[in-house]
């Protein structure tokens, strides 16, 4: 059965690899089931509440892409446009969090239309080649970057980053980031020696290092300076009850509150950010596992695209943030996940959070920082299928633009804005127009617009 309906030797895979590489992806995704619940609650929403609707709406985009795209990507809220809706949109705007994700819905509903009409698989098959693996270089960097600052090693800074100091605060900051580093050199060494699953195996490995240390008082939990016990207070709860104060509410708006002109920008701006996100990453994973072909397009573009859009629709209804395609899911690629049997681990294992909730968000960060640093080591190797010659700078520096451009403004959408851009403008003004689509040049005027007028 699993061999019909997903053709893992057609991909070369088996059902292992596939276990494996699910399990990779959730562990190095679990931190959303604690992170969205956190910046949600700043609008006003229940945590737990934001919690088993985030898993509910993870378990269902990420089952339909399994399904209906047969493709090892894992869907869930995206970070970004949780912190828009709560900070911009809520705190910034005045709206109501029931508005915020009005707005979600109606994006989710435009993004199904858009994917009825091929419009998100035409701009996606647009890209160039070259620019397509600038994104996946861009996207490791960005997570390697995200990677350091979970891990506490990245840290503000008079010169806007740089690397903390060990020994202050040794027993939570410094013992954190230094277990990071172990966790790192012990994900590197496995994956050396040609270890299945070394990633998955480096997160376990960390996170009970990390557990040691505490029951013989090197780590100090800190509860006031966001260092919590890694030993889980609990492991399961059945009470679901929470989520009767989210369902729906997207609904149950006073329309009289809403402005009709600043929500169709609210509308659009998370429209956007999600289009270009889900673009980049699947760009990204679909680049390093080889599923590209010879012209640089997705086959299974159109329903991964769709498995998206349900996903924010349905999301905003259960009462969370947009659901995008998680650039984590290059972990379960690394670690041999090439089906949609990936994909449906990683479901099951979010619908399973809801009642291990506890058990699940006990995973510190610094455990699934190696992981993200490592994927991105992993995707940057694409930057040798970069041409850097004279004949193809026009093609090479519009990548480049992409790759600095993305853990730079910490943003894989400015990555795509800026590549697609200079793209344009670099051929135009140096005789090779010919190259460029006509859906490139559409492009590239509606992102210089957005950066006048957003």
């Amino acid at each position: 059965m699993l061999e019909r309906l997903f053709k893992l030797k057609k991909n070369n895979t088996n059902v292992k690899n596939e276990v494996v590489a699910g399990i990779t992806t959730f562990m190095t995704m679990a931190y959303i089931l604690a992170v969205n619940p956190s910046i949600l609650a700043d609008a006003g929403m229940d945590p737990t509440a934001v919690l088993i609707a985030t898993a509910l709406a993870s378990f269902i985009a990420t089952v339909c892409m399994a399904l209906i795209a047969n493709l090892p990507f894992v869907l869930s809220a995206g970070m970004g446009l949780n912190a828009y809706l709560a900070y911009t949109v809520v705190q910034g705007m005045g709206y109501s969090w029931q508005i915020a994700l009005l707005a979600v819905f109606a994006e989710g509903i435009i993004f199904i239309v858009l994917s009825l009409t091929n419009v998100r698989e035409a701009i996606f098959n647009a890209i160039p080649l070259t620019l397509k693996r600038g994104v996946s270089v861009g996207i490791g960097l960005f997570i390697a970057f995200i990677g350091l600052q979970n891990a506490g090693l990245a840290v503000d800074s008079s010169t806007l980053v740089t690397i903390t100091s060990f020994t202050d605060n040794f027993t939570t900051h410094g013992i954190c980031a230094l277990l990071a580093i172990i966790g790192l050199l012990m994900t590197a060494v496995l994956h050396i020696r040609g270890f299945k699953g070394s990633i998955l195996i480096g997160i376990v490995a960390t996170w009970i290092i990390g557990i040691i240390c505490q029951l013989i008082g090197i780590y100090a939990p800190n509860p006031d300076a966001g260092f919590y016990s890694l030993i889980p207070s609990s492991i399961i709860s059945f009470d679901f009850s929470k989520l009767g104060e989210t369902f729906g509410q997207c609904f149950n708006v006073a329309w009289k509150d809403i402005r009709i002109l600043d929500f169709i920008v609210v509308i659009f701006a998370f429209l956007f950010v999600d289009l270009f996100d889900t673009l980049g990453t699947l760009i990204g994973v679909a680049t390093k596992a080889k599923m590209l072909d010879e012209k640089g397009r997705l086959p299974a573009i159109k329903p991964a695209l769709m498995a998206d859009a349900i996903g924010t629709t349905s999301g905003a209804v259960l009462g969370t943030s947009t659901v995008t395609t998680f650039v984590e899911s290059a972990s379960g690629v690394a670690a041999g996940g090439r089906t949609g049997l990936t994909s449906i681990v990683s479901a099951i294992l979010f619908l399973l959070s809801t009642l291990f909730a506890p058990l699940f968000t006990s995973i510190p960060s610094f455990a699934t920082a190696p992981a993200l640093i490592m994927v991105g080591f992993l995707m940057v190797s694409s930057v040798t299928e970069i041409r850097f010659d004279d004949d193809n700078l026009t093609e090479a520096i519009p990548a480049y633009i992409a790759i600095i451009a993305m853990p730079l403004f910490y943003s894989i959408s400015e990555g795509i804005s800026l590549g697609i851009i200079s793209y344009v403008v670099l051929n135009l003004c140096t005789g090779k127009a010919k190259k460029i689509t006509p859906l490139m040049y559409v492009l590239a005027v509606l992102f210089i617009l957005k950066y006048i007028f957003l």
